[in-house]
Protein backbone atom coordinates (compact mmCIF):
# COMPACT_ATOMS: atom_id res chain seq x y z
CA UNK A 1 0.00 0.00 0.00
CA UNK A 2 1.33 3.66 -0.61
CA UNK A 3 2.16 6.03 1.99
CA UNK A 4 0.18 8.80 1.78
CA UNK A 5 0.70 11.84 -0.49
CA UNK A 6 2.09 15.16 1.24
CA UNK A 7 -1.12 17.03 1.10
CA UNK A 8 -3.33 14.03 3.15
CA UNK A 9 -0.34 14.20 5.22
CA UNK A 10 -0.85 17.55 6.27
CA UNK A 11 -4.76 16.86 6.37
CA UNK A 12 -4.01 14.23 8.88
CA UNK A 13 -1.75 16.33 11.49
CA UNK A 14 -4.14 19.46 11.46
CA UNK A 15 -7.08 16.84 12.60
CA UNK A 16 -4.58 15.82 15.22
CA UNK A 17 -5.63 16.93 18.34
CA UNK A 18 -2.14 16.83 19.79
CA UNK A 19 -1.28 18.96 17.08
CA UNK A 20 -3.64 21.03 17.59
CA UNK A 21 -3.38 21.69 21.41
CA UNK A 22 0.36 22.25 21.14
CA UNK A 23 -0.11 25.55 19.14
CA UNK A 24 -3.82 26.43 20.61
CA UNK A 25 -4.36 29.86 22.00
CA UNK A 26 -6.57 28.00 24.69
CA UNK A 27 -4.84 27.72 27.96
CA UNK A 28 -3.66 24.51 29.29
CA UNK A 29 -5.25 23.11 26.38
CA UNK A 30 -2.07 21.88 25.42
CA UNK A 31 -0.92 19.98 29.10
CA UNK A 32 -3.77 17.54 28.54
CA UNK A 33 -3.60 16.37 25.12
CA UNK A 34 0.33 16.53 25.11
CA UNK A 35 2.02 13.27 23.69
CA UNK A 36 2.74 10.47 25.57
CA UNK A 37 0.71 8.70 27.81
CA UNK A 38 -2.03 9.26 30.44
CA UNK A 39 -0.40 10.41 33.75
CA UNK A 40 -1.45 12.13 37.06
CA UNK A 41 -0.24 15.81 35.92
CA UNK A 42 -2.44 15.33 32.51
CA UNK A 43 -5.24 14.56 34.68
CA UNK A 44 -5.20 17.13 37.11
CA UNK A 45 -4.96 19.81 34.22
CA UNK A 46 -8.08 17.98 32.75
CA UNK A 47 -9.58 18.49 36.08
CA UNK A 48 -8.65 22.55 36.30
CA UNK A 49 -9.95 22.78 32.84
CA UNK A 50 -12.78 20.99 33.69
CA UNK A 51 -13.62 23.40 36.23
CA UNK A 52 -12.44 26.69 34.90
CA UNK A 53 -14.84 26.29 31.93
CA UNK A 54 -17.73 24.92 34.37
CA UNK A 55 -16.95 28.36 36.33
CA UNK A 56 -17.03 30.38 32.78
CA UNK A 57 -20.38 28.75 31.76
CA UNK A 58 -22.16 29.57 35.00
CA UNK A 59 -21.12 32.81 34.75
CA UNK A 60 -22.04 33.59 31.52
CA UNK A 61 -25.54 32.07 32.24
CA UNK A 62 -25.75 34.58 34.72
CA UNK A 63 -24.77 37.78 32.41
CA UNK A 64 -27.11 36.52 30.28
CA UNK A 65 -30.36 35.76 32.60
CA UNK A 66 -29.26 39.55 33.81
CA UNK A 67 -29.63 41.09 30.62
CA UNK A 68 -32.99 39.25 29.59
CA UNK A 69 -34.25 40.98 32.72
CA UNK A 70 -34.12 44.36 30.91
CA UNK A 71 -33.68 46.54 33.73
CA UNK A 72 -33.04 50.25 33.65
CA UNK A 73 -32.17 52.62 35.79
CA UNK A 74 -33.58 56.34 36.03
CA UNK A 75 -30.98 59.34 36.03
CA UNK A 76 -32.06 62.91 37.34
CA UNK A 77 -30.30 65.91 35.97
CA UNK A 78 -30.69 69.75 35.82
CA UNK A 79 -29.63 71.64 32.74
CA UNK A 80 -29.93 75.03 31.31
CA UNK A 81 -31.49 76.94 28.28
CA UNK A 82 -31.12 80.37 27.17
CA UNK A 83 -34.92 80.37 26.54
CA UNK A 84 -37.47 78.30 26.88
CA UNK A 85 -40.95 77.77 25.50
CA UNK A 86 -43.72 79.44 27.56
CA UNK A 87 -46.87 76.24 28.22
CA UNK A 88 -50.26 76.36 27.13
CA UNK A 89 -52.32 78.06 29.57
CA UNK A 90 -56.10 76.76 29.72
CA UNK A 91 -59.01 78.18 32.51
CA UNK A 92 -62.60 77.98 32.72
CA UNK A 93 -65.13 79.71 34.93
CA UNK A 94 -66.64 77.32 37.30
CA UNK A 95 -70.27 78.66 36.80
CA UNK A 96 -70.81 76.57 33.21
CA UNK A 97 -73.62 78.75 32.15
CA UNK A 98 -74.66 82.41 32.15
CA UNK A 99 -78.56 82.93 34.46
CA UNK A 100 -78.93 85.62 32.34
CA UNK A 101 -78.79 83.51 28.54
CA UNK A 102 -81.04 80.68 29.63
CA UNK A 103 -84.15 80.60 27.67
CA UNK A 104 -87.11 78.09 28.30
CA UNK A 105 -86.58 76.08 25.33
CA UNK A 106 -82.76 75.61 27.25
CA UNK A 107 -84.88 74.68 30.31
CA UNK A 108 -86.94 72.36 28.81
CA UNK A 109 -84.22 70.14 27.31
CA UNK A 110 -81.21 70.65 29.40
CA UNK A 111 -83.13 71.39 32.65
CA UNK A 112 -83.50 67.99 33.90
CA UNK A 113 -79.80 66.91 33.14
CA UNK A 114 -78.23 69.86 34.62
CA UNK A 115 -79.83 71.04 36.94
CA UNK A 116 -82.14 68.07 38.13
CA UNK A 117 -85.33 70.76 37.48
CA UNK A 118 -88.87 69.08 36.91
CA UNK A 119 -91.23 70.56 34.19
CA UNK A 120 -93.54 71.89 37.11
CA UNK A 121 -90.23 73.88 38.59
CA UNK A 122 -89.06 75.95 35.29
CA UNK A 123 -91.60 78.92 36.15
CA UNK A 124 -90.01 79.14 39.65
CA UNK A 125 -86.87 78.77 38.52
CA UNK A 126 -87.28 81.48 36.21
CA UNK A 127 -88.65 83.84 38.98
CA UNK A 128 -85.09 83.09 40.67
CA UNK A 129 -83.47 84.01 37.55
CA UNK A 130 -85.10 87.16 37.18
CA UNK A 131 -86.65 86.25 34.26
CA UNK A 132 -89.99 86.61 33.15
CA UNK A 133 -92.41 82.61 32.90
CA UNK A 134 -92.84 81.00 29.94
CA UNK A 135 -95.27 82.25 27.53
CA UNK A 136 -98.20 80.59 26.83
CA UNK A 137 -98.37 78.20 23.73
CA UNK A 138 -94.59 77.93 24.22
CA UNK A 139 -93.70 75.00 21.78
CA UNK A 140 -89.63 73.63 22.36
CA UNK A 141 -87.19 73.15 19.28
CA UNK A 142 -87.70 69.88 17.61
CA UNK A 143 -83.67 69.49 18.45
CA UNK A 144 -81.47 70.43 20.48
CA UNK A 145 -77.66 70.84 20.20
CA UNK A 146 -75.46 70.54 23.74
CA UNK A 147 -72.28 72.42 22.35
CA UNK A 148 -74.43 75.36 20.97
CA UNK A 149 -75.91 75.86 24.29
CA UNK A 150 -72.29 76.37 25.65
CA UNK A 151 -71.19 78.69 23.18
CA UNK A 152 -73.98 81.06 23.56
CA UNK A 153 -74.63 80.61 27.15
CA UNK A 154 -71.40 79.88 28.89
CA UNK A 155 -68.69 82.93 30.30
CA UNK A 156 -67.02 84.87 26.98
CA UNK A 157 -63.28 85.91 27.66
CA UNK A 158 -64.34 89.24 25.78
CA UNK A 159 -66.70 90.26 29.09
CA UNK A 160 -64.18 88.10 31.63
CA UNK A 161 -60.74 89.65 30.50
CA UNK A 162 -60.03 92.86 32.09
CA UNK A 163 -56.70 93.09 31.14
CA UNK A 164 -53.30 90.65 29.95
CA UNK A 165 -50.00 91.22 29.14
CA UNK A 166 -47.26 89.06 28.50
CA UNK A 167 -43.93 89.82 29.42
CA UNK A 168 -45.09 93.61 29.56
CA UNK A 169 -46.56 93.86 26.18
CA UNK A 170 -50.63 93.47 25.90
CA UNK A 171 -52.57 90.87 24.74
CA UNK A 172 -56.12 90.16 24.26
CA UNK A 173 -58.90 87.57 23.98
CA UNK A 174 -57.75 87.02 19.91
CA UNK A 175 -54.49 85.12 22.05
CA UNK A 176 -57.00 82.48 23.76
CA UNK A 177 -58.60 79.70 21.76
CA UNK A 178 -61.90 78.46 22.93
CA UNK A 179 -62.15 74.55 23.51
CA UNK A 180 -64.62 72.45 25.27
CA UNK A 181 -63.65 70.19 28.38
CA UNK A 182 -66.23 68.52 31.13
CA UNK A 183 -66.26 71.90 32.79
CA UNK A 184 -67.79 73.43 29.56
CA UNK A 185 -66.20 76.22 27.24
CA UNK A 186 -62.94 77.03 28.29
CA UNK A 187 -59.88 79.18 26.99
CA UNK A 188 -56.22 78.12 26.06
CA UNK A 189 -53.46 80.63 25.91
CA UNK A 190 -50.97 79.88 23.48
CA UNK A 191 -52.60 76.66 22.56
CA UNK A 192 -50.47 76.57 19.16
CA UNK A 193 -53.81 76.12 17.28
CA UNK A 194 -54.24 76.62 13.58
CA UNK A 195 -50.44 76.58 13.03
CA UNK A 196 -49.91 79.40 15.49
CA UNK A 197 -46.29 80.59 16.66
CA UNK A 198 -45.63 79.40 20.33
CA UNK A 199 -44.49 81.96 22.30
CA UNK A 200 -41.19 81.71 24.37
CA UNK A 201 -39.42 84.02 26.78
CA UNK A 202 -35.63 84.64 27.23
CA UNK A 203 -36.03 85.10 31.28
CA UNK A 204 -37.66 83.80 34.60
CA UNK A 205 -39.49 85.18 37.42
CA UNK A 206 -42.69 87.43 37.63
CA UNK A 207 -43.41 90.06 34.35
CA UNK A 208 -42.00 87.75 32.24
CA UNK A 209 -44.87 85.24 31.57
CA UNK A 210 -48.64 85.65 31.78
CA UNK A 211 -50.28 88.18 33.70
CA UNK A 212 -54.19 88.52 33.85
CA UNK A 213 -57.16 90.23 35.32
CA UNK A 214 -60.39 88.14 35.07
CA UNK A 215 -63.76 89.22 36.14
CA UNK A 216 -65.45 86.04 37.37
CA UNK A 217 -69.09 87.26 36.57
CA UNK A 218 -70.24 86.42 40.16
CA UNK A 219 -73.67 87.68 39.45
CA UNK A 220 -74.32 85.37 36.15
CA UNK A 221 -73.92 82.42 38.66
CA UNK A 222 -76.79 79.84 38.20
CA UNK A 223 -78.53 79.32 41.76
CA UNK A 224 -78.42 76.55 43.68
CA UNK A 225 -81.75 74.41 43.01
CA UNK A 226 -81.02 71.15 44.71
CA UNK A 227 -77.64 69.59 45.65
CA UNK A 228 -76.57 67.45 42.75
CA UNK A 229 -73.36 65.46 42.11
CA UNK A 230 -72.52 68.60 39.61
CA UNK A 231 -73.59 71.11 41.39
CA UNK A 232 -70.45 73.83 42.29
CA UNK A 233 -70.70 75.62 45.47
CA UNK A 234 -67.61 77.65 45.08
CA UNK A 235 -66.73 80.85 43.14
CA UNK A 236 -63.78 81.30 40.75
CA UNK A 237 -61.39 79.95 37.69
CA UNK A 238 -59.97 76.84 37.71
CA UNK A 239 -56.41 76.82 35.66
CA UNK A 240 -54.45 73.96 34.26
CA UNK A 241 -50.73 74.49 32.90
CA UNK A 242 -49.83 71.56 30.20
CA UNK A 243 -47.56 71.15 27.09
CA UNK A 244 -49.62 71.96 23.53
CA UNK A 245 -49.61 68.39 22.54
CA UNK A 246 -51.70 67.47 25.70
CA UNK A 247 -55.43 67.56 26.28
CA UNK A 248 -56.48 69.39 29.51
CA UNK A 249 -58.18 67.70 31.90
CA UNK A 250 -59.02 70.56 33.82
CA UNK A 251 -61.85 69.06 36.09
CA UNK A 252 -59.68 66.31 37.57
CA UNK A 253 -56.18 68.08 37.21
CA UNK A 254 -56.62 72.09 37.45
CA UNK A 255 -55.82 74.24 40.30
CA UNK A 256 -58.39 76.91 41.61
CA UNK A 257 -57.84 80.74 41.90
CA UNK A 258 -60.53 82.93 43.98
CA UNK A 259 -61.61 86.28 43.25
CA UNK A 260 -59.82 88.50 45.66
CA UNK A 261 -56.52 87.36 45.41
CA UNK A 262 -53.92 87.94 42.99
CA UNK A 263 -52.38 84.13 42.89
CA UNK A 264 -48.44 83.91 41.53
CA UNK A 265 -47.45 80.57 39.71
CA UNK A 266 -44.02 79.83 39.61
CA UNK A 267 -43.26 76.98 37.24
CA UNK A 268 -40.51 74.58 36.36
CA UNK A 269 -40.12 72.27 33.03
CA UNK A 270 -39.84 68.90 33.71
CA UNK A 271 -38.57 66.42 31.08
CA UNK A 272 -39.12 63.16 31.33
CA UNK A 273 -37.83 60.27 29.12
CA UNK A 274 -39.22 56.82 29.21
CA UNK A 275 -38.29 53.53 27.45
CA UNK A 276 -40.13 51.43 25.13
CA UNK A 277 -40.76 47.87 26.42
CA UNK A 278 -39.30 45.09 27.13
CA UNK A 279 -36.64 48.08 29.14
CA UNK A 280 -39.73 49.79 30.26
CA UNK A 281 -43.68 50.00 29.01
CA UNK A 282 -43.99 53.51 27.03
CA UNK A 283 -45.75 53.96 23.53
CA UNK A 284 -45.82 56.28 21.03
CA UNK A 285 -48.33 55.35 19.14
CA UNK A 286 -51.29 57.52 17.62
CA UNK A 287 -54.53 57.37 18.69
CA UNK A 288 -58.36 56.41 17.49
CA UNK A 289 -61.14 57.82 19.51
CA UNK A 290 -63.53 56.43 17.15
CA UNK A 291 -66.06 53.64 18.68
CA UNK A 292 -64.65 50.37 17.68
CA UNK A 293 -66.85 47.40 18.40
CA UNK A 294 -64.99 45.48 21.52
CA UNK A 295 -66.26 43.43 24.54
CA UNK A 296 -66.92 44.65 27.10
CA UNK A 297 -64.47 45.15 30.23
CA UNK A 298 -61.20 46.92 30.89
CA UNK A 299 -59.61 49.11 27.75
CA UNK A 300 -56.19 48.68 26.50
CA UNK A 301 -54.94 51.45 24.80
CA UNK A 302 -56.55 52.71 21.80
CA UNK A 303 -55.53 51.77 18.40
CA UNK A 304 -53.53 53.16 16.08
CA UNK A 305 -54.76 56.02 13.88
CA UNK A 306 -55.15 55.49 10.03
CA UNK A 307 -54.57 59.25 9.37
CA UNK A 308 -53.20 62.28 10.80
CA UNK A 309 -53.48 62.55 14.85
CA UNK A 310 -51.68 64.35 17.52
CA UNK A 311 -49.25 62.90 19.31
CA UNK A 312 -49.59 60.49 21.62
CA UNK A 313 -49.82 61.89 25.50
CA UNK A 314 -51.59 60.23 28.55
CA UNK A 315 -54.19 62.70 29.19
CA UNK A 316 -55.11 62.30 25.14
CA UNK A 317 -55.06 58.62 25.59
CA UNK A 318 -57.53 58.51 28.60
CA UNK A 319 -60.03 60.47 27.08
CA UNK A 320 -59.71 58.71 23.67
CA UNK A 321 -60.30 55.78 25.86
CA UNK A 322 -63.39 57.52 27.56
CA UNK A 323 -64.47 58.65 24.22
CA UNK A 324 -64.69 54.53 22.64
CA UNK A 325 -65.97 53.33 26.21
CA UNK A 326 -69.23 56.17 26.51
CA UNK A 327 -69.80 55.33 22.81
CA UNK A 328 -70.06 51.89 23.12
CA UNK A 329 -72.48 52.60 25.91
CA UNK A 330 -74.76 55.08 24.86
CA UNK A 331 -74.35 55.32 21.01
CA UNK A 332 -72.76 58.87 21.45
CA UNK A 333 -70.27 60.87 22.91
CA UNK A 334 -70.11 64.19 25.29
CA UNK A 335 -69.17 67.75 23.54
CA UNK A 336 -65.72 67.76 24.91
CA UNK A 337 -64.73 64.04 23.56
CA UNK A 338 -62.86 63.89 20.04
CA UNK A 339 -64.30 61.57 17.62
CA UNK A 340 -66.88 61.06 14.80
CA UNK A 341 -69.30 59.92 16.97
CA UNK A 342 -72.87 62.63 17.40
CA UNK A 343 -72.88 64.49 19.77
CA UNK A 344 -75.28 63.05 23.11
CA UNK A 345 -78.76 64.81 23.52
CA UNK A 346 -79.06 66.74 26.99
CA UNK A 347 -81.35 63.47 27.89
CA UNK A 348 -78.28 60.85 27.20
CA UNK A 349 -76.04 62.86 29.51
CA UNK A 350 -78.46 62.46 32.34
CA UNK A 351 -79.50 59.41 31.40
CA UNK A 352 -76.32 57.18 30.12
CA UNK A 353 -73.01 59.52 29.84
CA UNK A 354 -72.33 60.91 32.75
CA UNK A 355 -73.17 57.64 34.47
CA UNK A 356 -71.04 55.87 32.53
CA UNK A 357 -68.50 57.96 32.79
CA UNK A 358 -68.18 58.40 36.36
CA UNK A 359 -68.45 55.09 36.62
CA UNK A 360 -65.21 54.37 34.57
CA UNK A 361 -63.27 57.39 36.05
CA UNK A 362 -64.28 55.04 39.44
CA UNK A 363 -62.91 51.78 38.46
CA UNK A 364 -59.87 53.22 36.33
CA UNK A 365 -60.78 51.14 33.01
CA UNK A 366 -58.80 52.73 30.93
CA UNK A 367 -55.22 50.71 30.35
CA UNK A 368 -52.80 53.64 29.45
CA UNK A 369 -48.75 53.91 28.91
CA UNK A 370 -46.69 56.52 29.82
CA UNK A 371 -45.67 58.55 26.69
CA UNK A 372 -41.88 57.71 25.74
CA UNK A 373 -41.21 61.52 26.58
CA UNK A 374 -43.61 64.06 28.71
CA UNK A 375 -42.80 67.30 29.71
CA UNK A 376 -44.79 68.52 32.58
CA UNK A 377 -44.73 71.92 34.77
CA UNK A 378 -43.67 71.91 39.02
CA UNK A 379 -46.22 74.59 40.00
CA UNK A 380 -45.61 76.67 43.28
CA UNK A 381 -48.51 79.04 44.41
CA UNK A 382 -48.54 81.78 46.33
CA UNK A 383 -51.09 84.60 46.93
CA UNK A 384 -52.12 88.34 48.50
CA UNK A 385 -55.15 89.74 49.17
CA UNK A 386 -56.21 92.14 46.32
CA UNK A 387 -57.61 94.97 45.89
CA UNK A 388 -55.86 97.30 48.39
CA UNK A 389 -58.53 100.05 49.45
CA UNK A 390 -56.92 102.42 47.05
CA UNK A 391 -56.94 99.59 44.00
CA UNK A 392 -60.41 99.30 45.12
CA UNK A 393 -61.61 102.51 44.54
CA UNK A 394 -59.25 103.10 40.87
CA UNK A 395 -60.67 99.63 39.73
CA UNK A 396 -63.88 100.40 40.02
CA UNK A 397 -63.75 103.94 38.26
CA UNK A 398 -61.76 102.09 35.42
CA UNK A 399 -64.35 98.95 35.26
CA UNK A 400 -67.42 101.33 36.01
CA UNK A 401 -68.35 98.87 39.14
CA UNK A 402 -68.27 99.53 42.62
CA UNK A 403 -66.00 98.62 45.12
CA UNK A 404 -67.87 95.61 46.03
CA UNK A 405 -68.36 94.52 42.88
CA UNK A 406 -64.90 94.92 42.47
CA UNK A 407 -63.65 92.58 45.86
CA UNK A 408 -66.50 89.82 45.32
CA UNK A 409 -65.46 89.12 41.37
CA UNK A 410 -61.77 90.36 40.36
CA UNK A 411 -58.68 88.43 40.95
CA UNK A 412 -54.93 88.49 39.12
CA UNK A 413 -53.26 85.27 37.78
CA UNK A 414 -49.14 85.69 37.55
CA UNK A 415 -47.42 83.05 35.49
CA UNK A 416 -44.17 82.66 35.07
CA UNK A 417 -41.38 80.12 35.51
CA UNK A 418 -39.00 80.58 38.13
CA UNK A 419 -35.74 80.26 35.94
CA UNK A 420 -34.91 79.35 33.04
CA UNK A 421 -33.14 75.54 34.16
CA UNK A 422 -35.47 72.73 33.75
CA UNK A 423 -35.32 69.34 35.09
CA UNK A 424 -34.77 65.72 33.49
CA UNK A 425 -35.78 62.49 34.55
CA UNK A 426 -34.27 60.10 31.80
CA UNK A 427 -34.47 55.88 32.10
CA UNK A 428 -31.47 54.64 30.79
CA UNK A 429 -30.53 50.96 29.72
CA UNK A 430 -29.12 49.55 33.10
CA UNK A 431 -27.09 46.56 31.08
CA UNK A 432 -26.21 47.43 27.11
CA UNK A 433 -25.35 44.30 24.55
CA UNK A 434 -22.10 46.01 24.82
CA UNK A 435 -21.41 45.51 28.32
CA UNK A 436 -22.22 41.83 28.09
CA UNK A 437 -20.09 41.12 25.72
CA UNK A 438 -17.50 42.47 27.94
CA UNK A 439 -18.45 40.90 30.51
CA UNK A 440 -18.53 37.57 28.40
CA UNK A 441 -15.26 38.45 27.58
CA UNK A 442 -13.37 39.26 30.74
CA UNK A 443 -15.30 35.91 32.06
CA UNK A 444 -13.28 34.32 29.36
CA UNK A 445 -10.42 35.76 29.23
CA UNK A 446 -9.93 35.23 33.47
CA UNK A 447 -11.38 31.34 33.56
CA UNK A 448 -10.00 29.68 30.34
CA UNK A 449 -7.54 32.31 28.79
CA UNK A 450 -9.75 32.05 25.93
CA UNK A 451 -10.25 35.43 23.19
CA UNK A 452 -12.83 35.56 20.26
CA UNK A 453 -9.66 34.32 17.74
CA UNK A 454 -9.68 31.21 20.05
CA UNK A 455 -13.15 30.08 19.14
CA UNK A 456 -12.03 30.68 15.41
CA UNK A 457 -8.99 27.92 16.15
CA UNK A 458 -11.31 25.74 17.57
CA UNK A 459 -13.89 26.02 14.83
CA UNK A 460 -10.82 25.71 12.41
CA UNK A 461 -9.98 22.68 13.89
CA UNK A 462 -13.75 21.37 13.94
CA UNK A 463 -13.45 21.78 10.31
CA UNK A 464 -10.06 19.98 9.80
CA UNK A 465 -11.58 17.28 11.80
CA UNK A 466 -14.33 16.93 9.19
CA UNK A 467 -12.80 16.79 6.43
CA UNK A 468 -10.15 14.43 7.10
CA UNK A 469 -12.45 11.85 9.30
CA UNK A 470 -15.53 11.97 7.61
CA UNK A 471 -15.03 12.92 3.95
CA UNK A 472 -11.59 10.94 4.16
CA UNK A 473 -13.60 7.88 5.29
CA UNK A 474 -15.65 8.27 1.80
CA UNK A 475 -12.81 9.32 -0.17
CA UNK A 476 -10.66 5.85 0.45
CA UNK A 477 -13.95 4.01 0.42
CA UNK A 478 -14.46 4.68 -2.93
CA UNK A 479 -10.46 4.24 -3.96
CA UNK A 480 -10.76 1.03 -2.54
CA UNK A 481 -13.50 0.37 -5.56
CA UNK A 482 -11.08 1.11 -8.31
CA UNK A 483 -8.85 -2.40 -8.29
CA UNK A 484 -11.75 -4.29 -8.84
CA UNK A 485 -13.21 -2.49 -11.63
CA UNK A 486 -10.00 -2.98 -13.66
CA UNK A 487 -9.63 -6.36 -12.88
CA UNK A 488 -12.93 -6.92 -14.36
CA UNK A 489 -11.79 -4.97 -17.41
CA UNK A 490 -9.12 -7.05 -18.18
CA UNK A 491 -10.95 -10.45 -17.77
CA UNK A 492 -13.59 -9.24 -20.12
CA UNK A 493 -10.66 -8.09 -22.79
CA UNK A 494 -9.00 -11.44 -22.32
CA UNK A 495 -12.37 -13.42 -23.24
CA UNK A 496 -12.89 -11.34 -26.39
CA UNK A 497 -8.73 -12.12 -27.11
CA UNK A 498 -9.25 -15.92 -27.74
CA UNK A 499 -12.53 -15.50 -30.07
CA UNK A 500 -10.15 -12.85 -32.01
CA UNK A 501 -6.98 -14.36 -33.09
CA UNK A 502 -5.08 -12.33 -35.39
CA UNK A 503 -6.26 -9.21 -33.58
CA UNK A 504 -2.59 -8.31 -31.88
CA UNK A 505 -2.67 -5.31 -29.14
CA UNK A 506 1.17 -5.64 -28.50
CA UNK A 507 2.63 -4.46 -32.04
CA UNK A 508 0.18 -1.58 -32.62
CA UNK A 509 0.21 1.46 -31.41
CA UNK A 510 -2.18 2.51 -28.27
CA UNK A 511 -6.06 2.78 -29.33
CA UNK A 512 -8.06 5.62 -28.11
CA UNK A 513 -11.39 3.56 -25.58
CA UNK A 514 -13.94 4.31 -28.80
CA UNK A 515 -12.01 2.67 -31.12
CA UNK A 516 -11.93 -0.21 -29.14
CA UNK A 517 -15.33 -0.91 -28.50
CA UNK A 518 -16.04 -0.61 -32.40
CA UNK A 519 -13.47 -3.54 -32.50
CA UNK A 520 -14.87 -5.68 -29.55
CA UNK A 521 -18.66 -4.73 -30.10
CA UNK A 522 -19.64 -8.84 -30.20
CA UNK A 523 -20.11 -8.08 -26.15
CA UNK A 524 -22.10 -4.93 -25.22
CA UNK A 525 -20.97 -5.81 -21.83
CA UNK A 526 -17.36 -5.41 -22.62
CA UNK A 527 -18.06 -2.11 -24.40
CA UNK A 528 -19.80 -0.49 -21.39
CA UNK A 529 -17.00 -1.53 -18.96
CA UNK A 530 -14.57 -0.20 -21.30
CA UNK A 531 -16.47 3.25 -21.32
CA UNK A 532 -16.97 3.20 -17.48
CA UNK A 533 -12.81 3.17 -17.24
Amino acid sequence: MKPPSGPEEARRQASDISVFASSCTLHGLSHVFGRGSLTPRRGLWAVAMLLSMAAFLYQVAERVRYYGEFHHETALDERESHQLTFPAITLCNINPLRRSRLTPNDLHWAGPSLLGLEPSEHAAFLRALGQPPTPPGFMPSPTFDMARLYTRAGHTLEDMLLDCRYRGRPCGPENFTAIFTRMGQCYTFNSGADGAELLTTPKGGAGNGLEIMLDVQQDEYLPVWKDMEETPFEVGIRVQIHTQEEPPSIDQLGFGAAPGYQVFVSCQQQQLSFLPPPWGDCSSASLDPDFEPEPAGPLGPPSPSPGPSPPYSLMGCRLACETRYVARKCGCRMMHMPGSAPVCSPQQYKDCANPTLDAMLRKDSCVCPNPCAITRYAKELSMVRMPSRAAARYLARKYNRSEAYIAENVLVLDIFFEALNYETVEQKKAYEVSELLGDIGGQMGLFIGASLLTILEILDYLCEVFLDRVLGYFWNRKRSQRPSSTHLLQEGLGSHGNQVPNLSLGSRPSTPPCAVTRTLSASHRTCYLVTRL
